[in-house]
């Protein structure tokens, strides 16, 4: 549907052509030389030559990619709720969001392992501004956020967006992934923006968006690593805005943070999906008429099933009892398991700055906070 050029990923009958327009470029051979460190640049040149579907693409090299990434820069991934999930169903993931791309690229996975159907996911367009970039994300079923809009653009793109949206999930049976908020969680405060759930229930084909959203099948997603690899790179923009100083990227910021967030050290990282929002929507529906009510209950739901299931690390509770300087939490690590992550915050940050040390046990530490108050108020 030519409507949806602007924003789409490539179709099956594009994507060969674009292998192929990419071969040689020097970021795809170090793709290849870091998933195939083994195999001789002809052999990945001719499998990718004869490469003709996302799905292909995805499989024999992305999947392959993420599981070496996992392997050099993780001690493991874990899961749980997928099995609760049907076989050819799409799904609605909404998810809490840490890193630009392997958020959504670790969910592929599980959902590849669990015989699930793999997501189209939003990304925006700030980050494939290289046309390499571009390629790789069409060839990676992502479709594009339109940034820095006017308001009336800004709506028109919403609408196409949530026009699209609706298009994967209810006539492709293609699931997918969208984050809680623009951009990611800097301080570890998890919540879900209202304005990502109005743009979806814009491509509503039913009188109240509850029932649309309830055709759309939402699952809210969770996931936490026990360490952030881009920890340290959200300070300055946090610094910014605790001087309410405008916050300018630098030029070559993204791509920074887009590869720090791959190479980086993760240890563990844990992704739970939750149930699929359904007597949740019911219950709205029967205490609210009013719809941004109606929203404001919806983003407090998925908020409330992503906190639940967040998986808290020794990194957490370390960084609460830093914090705090309390040994409330001490029975959650060992005594090696806070010096490596003191000597990590002395290595990446300015000790001696104290807004900065606070900033970074925050980010740590929040997710605790967070949990504690949701069980507290069950």
């Amino acid at each position: 549907m030519q409507k949806f050029d602007a924003i789409r990923p490539f179709y099956e009958t594009e994507v060969n052509d674009a292998i192929k327009a990419s071969l040689n470029h020097p970021m795809m051979k170090a793709i290849m030389n870091f998933t195939f460190p083994d195999v001789d640049d002809e052999v990945w040149k001719e499998q990718l030559k004869r490469t003709h579907s996302i799905r292909d693409f995805q499989c024999n090299f992305i999947y392959q990619a993420i599981q070496k990434v996992l392997q050099k820069s993780s001690e493991g991934l874990s899961t749980s709720g997928f099995e609760k999930l049907e076989k050819n169903t799409s799904y609605m993931f909404i998810s809490n969001h840490r890193d630009i791309i392997l958020d959504t690229s670790l969910l592929n996975v599980c959902l590849f392992d669990h015989g699930l159907v793999m997501t189209a996911s939003a990304i925006g367009d700030n980050l494939v501004k290289r046309d390499f970039m571009n390629t790789l994300a069409k060839l990676n079923r992502n479709f594009l956020v339109q940034r820095g809009l006017s308001p009336r653009e800004l709506l028109q793109s919403s609408k196409l967006m949530s026009e699209y949206i609706g298009h994967l999930l209810l006539r492709e049976n293609r699931s997918v992934w969208i984050a809680q908020r623009e951009g990611r969680t800097k301080d570890g405060n998890d919540a879900t923006h209202s304005g990502v759930l109005k743009m979806l229930g814009m491509g509503s084909d039913e009188k109240n968006i509850l029932d649309y959203f309830k055709k759309l099948k939402i699952v809210p997603v969770s996931i936490s690593y026990e360490y952030d690899p881009t920890d340290a790179l959200k300070m300055p923009q946090l610094m910014a805005e605790a001087n309410d100083e405008v916050y300018i990227k630098d030029k070559n910021e993204d791509f920074v943070n887009l590869l720090s967030g791959i190479i980086g050290q993760k240890k563990r990282i844990h992704i739970h999906v939750g149930d699929v929002l359904d007597t949740e929507l019911d219950m709205i529906l029967a205490e609210n008429d009013n719809a941004n009510k109606q929203i404001q209950a919806l983003a407090q739901v998925i908020d409330d099933s992503i906190l639940q299931s967040y998986k808290l690390w020794p990194t957490n509770y370390i960084a609460y009892d830093l914090l705090n300087k309390t040994n409330k939490y001490s029975d959650k690590y060992t005594e090696d398991e806070k010096s490596l992550f003191e000597r990590r915050l002395e290595m990446k940050i300015d000790v001696t700055n104290d807004f900065m040390v606070e900033s970074f046990l925050n980010m740590y530490a929040n997710p605790v906070v967070n949990k504690s108050k949701y069980e507290n108020a069950i």
